[in-house]
């Protein structure tokens, strides 16, 4: 079930959600103090690929409460709002619910990247 997921999920637009992240990196990356940051960002464009199946656990200190608000004014923001709408809009039927669920957690990575893990 988990491959058909992730099959359908890839071929309906979790591609055009990775292609978002992969941007914000390449973006995030064009000065040397944001390279981690872009990095940080091409991890999560892997788990917009195919998030069936993999959960986010949140953690961190400090540095990554930091680079939370750092992130959070100048690209989460943005970017959460975008995957939420696009959960809310597939939460409208029946059969878009387990795909919308997927938008809401990786709208949540949008706010608070840093501190964060990807298992499964």
């Amino acid at each position: 079930m988990r491959f058909l997921g992730n099959l359908v999920w890839f071929l309906l637009g979790g591609w055009l959600s990775a292609l978002c992240w992969a941007a914000a990196g390449l973006l995030w990356c064009i000065t040397v103090i944001g390279i981690p940051v872009g990095l940080q960002c091409f991890k999560f464009a892997s788990l917009s690929l195919f998030p069936f199946g993999k959960e986010v656990l949140y953690g961190g200190g400090a540095p990554s409460l930091l680079l939370n608000i750092v992130w959070l004014l100048v690209t989460g923001l943005p970017m959460a709002v975008g995957h939420a709408l696009w959960g809310c809009l597939l939460c409208l039927t029946i059969i878009g619910i387990p795909f919308g669920l997927q938008y809401f957690k990786i709208a949540r990575l949008a706010l608070l990247p840093f501190g964060s893990r990807i298992v499964g």
